[in-house]
């Protein structure tokens, strides 16, 4: 049984104010895919944008080289070609242009079928006050649910 990848962007939501998500796919390369299998893979610092011809890529997201790769190996930071639908694409770029919204990464991942995909979402960047608020709720969240184990024993 192959185990599960499942690589994050934790400090996208703490980031941004997440809107809508989507799930696409990515254009990769042989080396590139065996890295992700081997979970040597980042979408940190990353994000998307389009480029001339509507295309979504991906930019900034780092997989390491594969130990195994010889000369043919891939670029480790680059930008890679995202597959969605028409409508996702156009909606995207609509949302994008008008409201100045942006699209992150948020979790890489391999489906059932063994095809590397990524979730994408359409996010507002939070403000100071929103942050210090998720802090906050974050912390009272974890008081309570001390509060109950204590309780229940």
């Amino acid at each position: 049984m192959q185990k599960q990848i499942n690589i994050q962007n934790k400090r996208a939501r703490f980031e941004y104010e997440i809107l809508d998500e989507f799930i696409a796919g990515i254009v990769l390369s042989g080396t590139e895919i065996k890295s992700i299998r081997n979970s040597n893979a980042s979408i940190g610092e990353s994000f998307c944008e389009f480029n001339e011809k509507g295309e979504l890529f991906a930019v900034n997201m780092y997989i390491e080289e594969y130990a195994f790769g010889t000369h043919f190996n891939h670029c480790p930071r680059g930008s890679r070609k995202l597959l969605l639908k028409k409508r996702e694409l156009k909606k995207l770029n609509r949302e994008v242009k008008n409201t100045g919204l942006t699209i992150v990464p948020l979790k890489l991942f391999i489906n059932d079928k063994g095809f590397a995909k990524i979730t994408i979402a359409l996010a507002r960047g939070k403000k100071l006050f929103d942050k210090r608020e998720t802090l906050k709720d974050r912390d009272n969240k974890r008081d309570l649910d001390r509060v109950k184990k204590s309780f229940n024993r």
